[in-house]
This record gives C-alpha cells, structure tokens and sequence, in this order.
C-alpha cells in the first residue's frame, strides 16, 4: 500500500516538473536569446551581449509604446484603486437597496472573456458615436481592472473588524478621521496590492486593446504583436525580456515593500 502510494505520489511529481518545464521553457528561450549578439535565434549562441537591448532603445516605436503603455497603466491603476476602495466601503460598511447587485455589476467583468468585452464595449461606443481614442482605451481598461481591485481589498476589508472604528468614533474622532487614522493604514497593503494588479493588467493586455486603440496609437503588447506579423526581430526576444522583468519585479518589489511597513507598524 505504502508503495503504492510511493509511487503515485513520484508520478504527480514528475507530471507537475513537466507542466512547469513546459510553461517556463519558452520563456526562457526567449530571455536566452535577447543576449545573443547574432541575427538569428539559434543554439548554441554566438556570442553574448546587450546589443538588441541597445537597438530597442534606439527604437523610437518602442520606446513611445512604453510611454504609452506607462502612462495608460499609471492612470488605469490610480482610477480603478479609487473607485474600487469607495465601492468596497459602500459595499462593506453600509447597507442600501440594490447592494448586492452592485456588488456583482462590480465583479461581472473577470467572468466575460476579453475579446466579448472588446467587442460589446467598441459596439456601444460606435453606437454612440464615439470614436476610438485614448480615453476609450482607458475606459475599457479601467473596466477590465476594477473587478480585481475590488475583489481584493473587500478581502482585505471584510477583515478589518469595525469595533476599531467604533472605538476611535467613541474618543472623539470623527468618520472621516477615523478613516484616515485607523481603517486606511490596515487597508493599505491591500489598496497597493490592487492598485499593482490593475497596473500590471492594463501593462500586459493585447486582447481587448486591439479593439479599443484608435490608429497609430500602439501599447508595448500591441507594438510587439505588429512586430511579430511582419518579421522576428531579435529586439522582440529583448523587447519581451523587459516585459518579463517589468512583470515579475514589479509584484516582488511591492511585496517587499509592504512587508517592510508590516513590520515597521508592529
């Protein structure tokens, strides 16, 4: 029986290592080749260096793809976190008719595939008369970010008790201050924590964009698939290490942020 179980338990393993080398493998591939100094992407490698990191740079596509895509995700993130921490409050502290459909209106979004959201908005808005431009693009994504930012900080809300409100309400403080000095400090790792899924989302999302962006107004996702329709350039290996470095570091970096603050309050 032991052995069996043995046995079973060294196959799941040796399954789960597969399902990961599958997954990670191309992605490594394509880190492996942005430092590879030949024009074609090939093993063993030629060489090693930054010169397609150089020529990305250089790239004035690109790099007006990155302001684009940092300046859509920037307002994105702060939009979507302030809608979504006035929305977790109403939902979580108060009770008013329809809450509950408000609540799933909110959620609905993370449940429709991309491209049935990037074709119902585009329609909408051709029926409305209104043309594809950066606002639109930032509407959509704004729609698309929201559920997560509020699915994570009603977590988080849902866990901060009310008697430390009640209390700071029973000293003197006022609601507002009691916000400010109680509720907003223990929210905080939740409210950063939202506010980088939205970025990261709205950083990586090709989908939905390709139906909301008006013409010649390209993201990094967008510029990169453009790229890959004409020819493989080495700069898209380089152009797709930044991408991995921007959406990996980023969440490490905010985790460690928000435990050093855990910390320095304890």
């Amino acid at each position: 029986m032991e052995r069996g179980l043995f046995t079973a338990w060294n196959g799941i393993r040796f399954f789960t290592g597969l399902v990961y080398i599958f997954t990670f493998a191309p992605i490594a591939v394509v880190v492996l080749l942005s430092f590879n100094d030949s024009m074609f992407g090939s093993f063993p490698m030629t060489g090693v260096g930054l010169r397609w990191f150089g020529e990305l740079a250089n790239n004035e596509a690109i790099v007006r793809a990155f302001k684009t895509s940092l300046l859509l995700g920037s307002l994105t993130a702060v939009i979507s976190t302030a809608i979504g921490v006035g929305a977790c409050i109403a939902i979580v502290r108060y009770d008013f008719p329809g809450k509950e459909l408000v609540n799933t209106l909110l959620v609905a979004p993370i449940l429709v595939p991309e491209v049935v959201l990037g074709v119902a908005l585009l329609l909408f808005l051709k029926w409305l008369d209104f043309s594809r431009s950066f606002g639109v693009l930032l509407l959509g994504h704004v729609i698309l970010t929201l559920p997560y930012v509020v699915l994570v900080v009603q977590a988080r809300l849902y866990g901060i008790r009310r008697v430390y409100e009640e209390a700071a309400l029973s000293l003197g403080a006022n609601r507002m201050q009691a916000f400010l000095e109680i509720t907003m400090p223990l929210l905080m790792p939740a409210i950063f924590a939202g506010m980088l899924f939205a970025l990261t989302i709205s950083f990586d999302n090709v989908t939905a964009t390709m139906f909301w962006k008006s013409a010649g107004l390209e993201t990094v996702p967008t510029q990169i698939f453009g790229m890959l329709r004409n020819s493989i350039s080495p700069e898209i290996n380089a152009l797709g290490t930044v991408m991995i470095v921007i959406t990996v570091g980023l969440p490490l970096i905010a985790g460690g942020v928000v435990r050093y603050f855990a910390r320095a309050r304890t």
